[in-house]
């Protein structure tokens, strides 16, 4: 598909549209130094016809690839307005179709999650990673009928960053549909990145791996399997277990620490769930136990900025964790871990979220936020700063809860001294993943 001639005009011909666009996707033809509407007709074009020419070559696509071409005719008909590639949308449907192995190609106006911000137009070719032991679990274990596990053939340069996700709620459309019928996560992004930052951080910390495991690190296609693995079940876990009567939602204004709970409750299920499909005689089961202790561990907290980082302050309280459970020690600028009593510790620390979240329907929402905050400082220090640590008595609660969100500090718990040297480490590491994917895998100096 890559290696298509017309591939390469598509993207080609989307990576001279995208500079043209405004944050919405538009684009505007009144702004100084835009460009003439008959030169950006003339690429719209190019894009179709190099969609209608690769469109053959991917026939469970064929009507999806049809709608788009009427949606980009749509787009260029209304001179190139904030675009609505809605009729596309709903004509997509990966999900419907999991065969390993499966190629798609996608072309919508989108902002990439983790990426770029703006609607742009943006054009990747995907692979889709539905072996059988995985499909077979989905259907005996883990329903998840909408997930979507999928690689990187090639993309243009709105994916040319630290996305992994390929979801319909980042597509320009004029509404919103009524339900999404699909999600996808690019597994070979996922364990390139792991790979290598774990690989370095491993070295800088000197910790000793088992035999197996260090093997997994080295093996992308083994840390792939653990991924699409760990996804599937996270991504199911979200809407599965004891929920507070008002889910934990991306879209309602909480504290971050909320989010950082929910997004570790998730992948702590699926540790506790790899637990039990390994006892069950299935390999990718420690794999995934590792990927999620190493990458919740090593990556996350010194992965992005400081703002609201609600995935780095899960990691910090499952090192915390561990650490005061003397699982995790640092001695003698060595990193030594229990391997025997992880698992256990583990489970009980998602126990712990898991009990918050039961006991979350009989409270009050914001009493419901102080429990969650007690819970992770009592592993984690917060700002000395803070007046959420100081306790109700310190904020105006005539405010309702939405607007005390504004008394939350932007690094309401700050990085250890442990993870301050760390994230010094491993910064060039870390940035050098930036658009990486399976074929970038080689080894990177901490």
């Amino acid at each position: 598909m890559v290696d298509h001639p017309a591939w390469r005009e598509l993207k080609n011909a989307v990576e001279e549209i995208r500079p043209w666009q405004s944050k919405d996707g538009s684009i505007d033809f009144d702004a100084e130094g835009a460009p003439a509407r008959a030169l950006v007709e003339a690429t719209a074009d190019r894009v179709i016809a190099a969609v209608e020419r690769l469109s053959p070559l991917l026939p469970h696509d064929s009507a999806y690839h049809t709608a788009l071409v009427a949606d980009l005719r749509k787009w260029a008909d209304a001179a190139f307005d904030v675009p609505d590639f809605l009729d596309s949308l709903l004509a997509f449907q990966p999900a419907a179709d999991r065969v390993d192995g499966l190629q798609h190609l996608a072309v919508f106006p989108m902002y990439t999650q983790n990426g770029n911000p703006d609607r742009n137009l943006e054009a990747v070719v995907l692979r889709m990673v539905w072996p059988e032991w995985l499909a077979e679990l989905e259907r005996t274990r883990y329903d998840n009928p909408l997930f979507c596990g999928i690689t990187f053939e090639d993309f243009t340069s709105g994916y040319d960053t630290n996305s992994a996700v390929f979801f319909p709620e980042t597509i320009a459309v004029r509404e919103a549909p009524e339900r999404f019928s699909w999600g996808g996560i690019f597994c070979d992004r996922e364990a390139a990145r792991f790979r290598r930052v774990i690989d370095a951080a491993v070295r800088t910390l000197g910790v000793e791996l088992p035999g197996d495991i260090s093997a997994m690190v080295a093996d992308q296609d083994r840390c792939q399997q653990a991924f699409v693995l760990w996804d599937m079940i996270h991504d199911r876990t979200h809407s599965h277990g004891d929920l507070p009567f008002d889910p934990f939602m991306i879209k309602q204004r909480q504290p971050f620490w909320m989010y950082g709970l929910e997004e570790l409750r998730c992948d702590l299920t699926a540790f506790r769930e790899a637990v039990r499909l390994e006892a069950d005689g299935f390999a990718q089961g420690r794999d995934v136990q590792y990927a999620v202790l190493f990458d919740r561990m090593f990556r996350f907290p010194v992965t992005g900025a400081r703002v609201r980082n609600y995935d780095g302050l899960g990691g910090q309280l499952l090192f915390a964790y561990l650490h005061q459970h003397d699982v995790v020690r640092w001695t003698d600028n060595t990193l030594r871990i229990d391997w025997e009593r992880a698992p256990r510790i583990t489970n009980q620390l998602c126990a712990e979220i898991e009990d918050l979240y039961r006991a979350g329907i009989d409270r009050p929402k914001l009493v419901h936020w102080f429990a969650a905050y007690e819970l992770v400082s009592t592993y984690l220090a917060p700002h000395p700063g803070s007046r959420w640590a100081k306790g109700p008595d310190a904020l105006d609660l005539t405010q309702p809860p939405r607007k005390l969100v504004d008394d939350v500090l932007p690094d309401e718990f700050p990085l250890s001294m442990f993870y301050e040297a760390l994230s010094k480490k491993l910064k060039n590491v870390i940035a050098s993943t930036k658009g990486i994917t399976a074929n970038d895998t080689g080894r990177a100096a901490a």
